[in-house]
């Protein structure tokens, strides 16, 4: 898959790319509605005999169009996103700076620019899907944009259990640490990325040695407590217990500061400094302050079993 960046006013014409089927939204967490709208154009594309497309955005249009500054975290981050469209057979992905600029472009000439100027010969994008300034354009307009130059599929919602299947609606569920429910509507574990970092090393000094994992920002971090986890350390994915929170058997109450602790089952290496990732299954319990160290260790320990147990299941 090739993966383009692109910036208003964009450089490329018509006849520098192949003839296209574009799949278009944001796409936040590449989950199973947002997979329905890109394998119709994946197939599509494979009905005519000719090239796949995706095109999303970056940053985030409330970035751009929100009042207040705040740093949006996502169900997957624009790396991340790029590495499940590619699993899902996209020849090319084009992901759109969102500026004050892009965002003022009128529906046609968000038409014009972007989907006749990159030859596309047919749009897909869901019921509710919009473009242009204001979100003036519709699925209902894109025949009147279109110029007669392609055509496109409206994809109906996607639901789940009566409910439509929203990265609003996961975001919701990883606050409130649903992750069993998460991975239903994305279609796989939720995933993060991080880097291990040194800590205090009070877990090896309990008898439960933990890597300490600096999660990178973009990420939404799941709701406090412990979890059971896999985490992928060099290429290798290994079982683990999980605990995300702010330590209260240890931690100043005035000095909160969130850490995310693997311990991970059967394994030995010192791995300060790898990237890793971590796939999230099941929320064990919350975070609690225990009343001593002898304590703390027998929670850990039927923590850890019911990991296991819970690991068992999904392999």
């Amino acid at each position: 898959m090739e993966m383009i960046m692109l910036h208003h006013p964009h450089q490329l014409h018509r006849e520098d790319l192949p003839p296209l089927v574009i799949a278009l939204g944001f796409f936040d967490g590449v989950h199973k509605g947002h997979q329905q709208v890109i394998q119709t154009a994946v197939n599509k594309a494979r009905e005519l005999g000719i090239k796949s497309a995706v095109m999303t955005f970056d940053p985030h249009p409330s970035v751009v169009l929100g009042r207040k500054h705040k740093q949006i975290k996502y169900i997957t981050p624009l790396q991340e996103k790029k590495h499940v469209m590619e699993s899902l057979g996209v020849d090319y992905l084009f992901v759109v700076r969102f500026t004050s600029d892009f965002a003022a472009l009128e529906p046609q000439q968000f038409i014009d620019h972007y989907i006749i100027g990159l030859h596309v010969l047919h749009v897909v994008a869901g019921f509710d899907y919009t473009y242009g300034r204001l979100g003036k354009g519709t699925m209902e307009t894109i025949h009147f944009h279109s110029r007669d130059q392609f055509d496109f599929t409206t994809v109906d919602k996607f639901e789940y259990e009566a409910e439509k299947v929203s990265s609003t609606r996961i975001r919701t569920l990883l606050e409130d640490g649903q992750m069993d429910m998460v991975k239903q509507l994305i279609g796989r574990p939720y995933e993060v990325r991080g880097t291990v970092i040194h800590g205090d090393k009070r877990g090896r000094k309990i008898g439960f040695p933990t890597a300490n994992i600096e999660v990178s920002a973009d990420f939404i971090t799941p709701k406090t407590g412990v979890y059971a986890v896999k985490i992928k350390v060099k290429g290798h994915w290994y079982n683990g217990v999980c605990n995300i929170g702010y330590r209260p058997t240890f931690k100043n109450p005035d000095e909160p500061s969130l850490s995310i602790e693997v311990h991970i089952f059967d394994f030995q290496h010192s791995i300060y400094g790898e990237e890793v990732a971590i796939q999230w299954f099941i929320h064990i319990r919350g975070e609690q302050k225990f009343n001593g160290i002898e304590e703390l260790v027998r929670q850990i320990e039927k923590d850890k079993q019911m990991a296991m147990d819970c690991l068992v299941k999904q392999s």
